[in-house]
């Protein structure tokens, strides 16, 4: 994926099927994927989304995600999902992320920053997953409903400004405040894609202005 050009179209963030005892269901998951990839004009994946059970899956199984997803579906973009409470932790996923065969990273912010967060302990968690990769970065926007773990437009702002940030998976859910994010980051950085998520907000979000999407919908009905 070049980092210098924008990403277009639609990206399915892809659920993950288990087995019991909470492992991978493998033959699933690639059977599932290699069909979804068949499907004419879709962009890529995110793969370890919300919707692909990231934070409740181990690291290792985070990596068999992406390497039965490489094989399934080989000349898909994959757009994968880092989700961790520490910086730290974050890198080190980032990395694995990117040897298992990424694209590109999509930094999640941590659960707890919806208590509580700080425009530089933001920017620091997106910096040392850049220091840990090559690979270009999405921004997640979560919902105004979420706490404070959505951004505020100074901290939207400034992660714009980050190297190798190339697209935001914008899920405010609210109509007014996807125009006024998009309306940031293009001022910031116009090269940024701004993807609507909102599910039963698309169209309006198309209607506005999108370079696509990052959705689970996209895996349901693609």
């Amino acid at each position: 994926m070049d980092a210098l050009q924008p990403p277009r179209g639609i990206f399915a963030a892809t659920p993950c099927p288990l087995a019991p005892g909470a492992g991978i269901d493998e033959a699933r998951l690639g059977a599932f994927l290699a069909k979804l990839a068949r499907v004419p004009g879709l962009a890529g994946f995110l793969l370890n989304g919300h919707a692909g059970e990231n934070v409740a899956m181990a690291p290792a199984d985070q990596r068999r995600v992406i390497e039965i997803a490489r094989a399934a579906a080989p000349a898909t973009a994959l757009v994968v999902g880092v989700n961790a409470e520490s910086a730290a932790v974050a890198a080190a996923q980032a990395a694995k992320a990117e040897a298992a065969g990424a694209d590109a990273i999509m930094v999640f912010p941590p659960n707890g920053w919806a208590l509580y967060q700080e425009r530089e302990m933001v920017l620091d968690h997106h910096r040392a997953v850049l220091e840990a990769t090559r690979c270009p970065l999405f921004l997640f926007q979560a919902s105004v409903a979420a706490g404070r773990m959505a951004y505020p437009p100074e901290t939207l702002g400034a992660l714009c400004t980050l190297a190798r940030v190339i697209g935001i998976k914008e899920g405010s859910w609210e109509v007014a405040t996807y125009e006024a994010n998009r309306r940031l980051v293009h001022a910031v950085a116009p090269h940024i894609a701004v993807m609507g998520s909102g599910d039963e907000h698309l169209l309006t979000s198309y209607v506005i202005g999108s370079e696509g999407s990052l959705v689970s919908l996209a895996a349901v009905v693609p």
